[in-house]
């Protein structure tokens, strides 16, 4: 089971495409809005050192931004 989080702000049209994408896929996933959660967007920055998002972990590997390869081939390993 691939473990997926979604780090999101309520604003950014790549999280909204990312999201869909992973739902289009049928990859479920947990989602983390770093607008609404001050602590989580400073984890977020501390652990990847990216402040933008989406930010998209996928069983401990990072994905910067809208990246539906880099998704597809983190989700087969």
């Amino acid at each position: 089971m691939n473990e997926v989080t979604v780090y999101s702000t309520n604003t950014c049209p790549y999280c909204e495409m990312m999201k869909a994408f992973l739902q289009a896929q049928d990859i479920p996933f947990k989602e983390v809005n770093v607008q609404q959660d001050r602590k989580a967007a400073q984890r977020l920055v501390e652990t990847t050192g990216q402040v933008g998002v989406p930010q998209t972990n996928i069983n401990g590997d990072w994905i910067f931004g809208f990246d539906p390869d880099a998704v597809m081939e983190l989700i087969k390993k």
